[in-house]
């Protein structure tokens, strides 16, 4: 039986990760310096892969300037982000059908606190499991295990929502149903493993994943 939903943050709840690739292309229009999109994508789902943004500019260029100028623009998008489409719905569902709801995240605390509580969805989450509160970031499946242990549960008790290949494998290294409902910036990724591959969490409801997944 299906006691709990967890939540991805970045991609999944909101599309943060387009503002970010729209705040760095713009600082770096606004310098005159191309910016490579390509590259950027390939780092987007991946904790430990090893990008620099700022490679196309002189070295002798003021990265912290930079940084800042990106940051600024960051958060003018980020206020700007909609909840994704189909998130509500099984938030309603969950709460309707008194499911346990965690969040399973390679970004910290501040990061999703202060966005889901200006939103006002921060009281939907039972438990949040962030990038600093366990040993390794996805796609080990260390922040999906403390999420079970916390409600007491076992994989197949619980339903996965990812939108990137790293975060997907996760769910599925930690034995998830896994749901993944992939962006603008993770289309591309690949998604073999995954229980369920949908446009957006629009596409489904909480009933008919715990039907699929109750057989």
């Amino acid at each position: 039986m299906i006691r709990a939903l967890v939540f991805d943050f970045d991609g999944l709840i909101l599309d943060t990760e387009s503002a970010l690739i729209r705040a760095y292309a713009e600082v770096h229009a606004a310098h005159g310096v191309p910016f490579d999109e390509a590259a950027f994508l390939r780092s987007v789902g991946h904790a430990d892969y090893s990008f620099d943004p700022w490679h196309a500019f002189e070295k002798r260029t003021d990265r912290v300037a930079l940084e800042t100028e990106r940051r600024a623009r960051n958060r003018e998008h980020d206020l700007a982000l909609p909840v994704l489409p189909g998130v509500i719905a099984l938030l309603n569902a969950a709460r309707d059908r008194q499911l346990q709801v965690g969040l399973a995240s390679n970004s910290r605390h501040e990061h999703c606190e202060r966005h889901l509580g200006r939103l006002g969805l921060l009281p939907r989450f039972h438990f949040l499991a962030c990038r600093e509160d366990a040993p390794s970031p996805k796609p080990e499946p260390d922040l999906y295990k403390l999420v079970l242990n916390r409600f007491g549960l076992r994989g197949h008790e619980a339903i996965a929502f990812e939108d990137s290949h790293t975060g997907s494998l996760a769910a599925k290294r930690a034995h998830l149903w896994t749901v993944v409902a992939p962006g603008p910036a993770t289309a591309h990724h690949d998604f073999a493993h995954a229980d369920l591959r949908v446009a957006t969490l629009a596409d489904v409801t909480l009933a008919a994943l715990l039907a699929r997944f109750e057989a």
